[in-house]
């Protein structure tokens, strides 16, 4: 099979598709790669041509895990400004407090009333 080449010396779309088969039928990619001749990243690719993962669907929770982590890295990237942005600003407030109150007197606040 893996002598499967056109005139132009190239692969053409059914060899590709029959090692794409393969992997669907269960064998592990790796293998089908060496046993073809080819790189496992093109029989990826190839994979990835004749079936999205959005339209398979027994790739579609991997496909919901994606997203969901990018949600996630988002939020997380989010959260990590706020927090830069909010110790830059106590760090302001902590500065003009020492240089108003360099007397060494602890500021004045009132109280809650509890």
């Amino acid at each position: 099979m893996a002598g499967q080449k056109n005139e132009s010396g190239e692969r053409g779309e059914e060899f590709w598709r029959a090692a794409v088969e393969r992997i669907q039928g269960g064998e592990k990619a790796r293998v089908v790669a060496r046993e073809l001749g080819v790189d496992v990243r093109g029989l990826y690719r190839w994979r990835e041509r004749f079936y999205p993962r959005e339209q398979d669907p027994r790739r579609q929770r991997e496909v919901e895990l994606v997203k969901e982590v990018d949600r996630l890295k988002r939020a997380l990237a989010d959260r990590v400004l706020e927090v830069d942005f909010l110790r830059g600003a106590l760090h302001k407030i902590e500065e003009r407090r020492l240089k108003s109150g360099s007397d060494g007197v602890a500021a004045s606040t009132t109280r809650s009333g509890k």
